[in-house]
């Protein structure tokens, strides 16, 4: 066994103040989020979903946000993967965003929606062709006898759509997560960490906690 123990960093960051933050955790998120591109972080977008089937086990997995706005937050998949077969089976999901070079990490607890079949239409005509195609090669999650099955599968799928646009897959879309609570967490020296909670309101309105680290 490798013993971890010693193995840490100090965080050093200014540290997060509640007269700094706003109002709406959307727009704190915005904020986070640019500073998060500004900094040239990989994958910005990148976040961790946690879905809960009916069985009560739980997986995690990490996707790219592609929208968010007062609506919610969206990510793409398809509808046959095993996060969509939990979702189905339980709507309630977190996402997890982790920015170490800036010290922060935001949780979000929610809700999983599908979105329309036009707002994934308006996507799916963005993406490049190969990543297109690849929505209709892959059966997501199911169990493939080797890559280059799925190579020949890609190559048949390639073969089907060469004379013109590539339609959505019926079993490909977005979810969108509609948050309860949103959680902005800043590193702080000493572990003693700043972490600030915006539950969702009866009225639509956010309350703002401070949380112990």
């Amino acid at each position: 066994m490798k013993d971890l123990s010693h193995h840490r960093r100090e965080y050093l960051a200014d540290g997060l103040h509640r007269e700094h933050l706003q109002d709406d955790p959307i727009h704190q998120f915005a904020l986070w989020f640019e500073e998060a591109c500004k900094a040239e972080i990989l994958e910005p977008n990148a976040m961790t979903v946690a879905t809960c089937g009916a069985d009560g086990h739980p997986s995690q997995r990490t996707v790219l946000l592609k929208k968010f706005d007062a609506q919610g937050f969206v990510f793409f998949t398809n509808y046959g993967s095993n996060k969509a077969k939990q979702i189905a089976e339980n709507a309630n999901v977190s996402l997890h965003f982790l920015w170490l070079p800036l010290e922060r990490q935001v949780n979000l607890s929610g809700t999983a929606e599908k979105i329309s079949s036009a707002e994934t239409l308006k996507y799916f005509i963005t993406r490049p062709l190969e990543s297109q195609l690849g929505a209709w090669a892959s059966s997501q999650s199911g169990v493939i006898s080797s890559r280059k099955a799925l190579q020949m599968k890609l190559t048949e799928v390639k073969q089907k759509f060469r004379d013109g646009k590539v339609p959505v897959p019926s079993f490909w879309g977005g979810y969108r997560v509609v948050p309860r609570t949103i959680e902005f967490w800043q590193g702080g020296a000493g572990r003693l960490h700043d972490r600030f909670l915006y539950s969702k309101q009866e009225d639509s309105s956010w309350m703002i906690e401070r949380l112990a680290p």
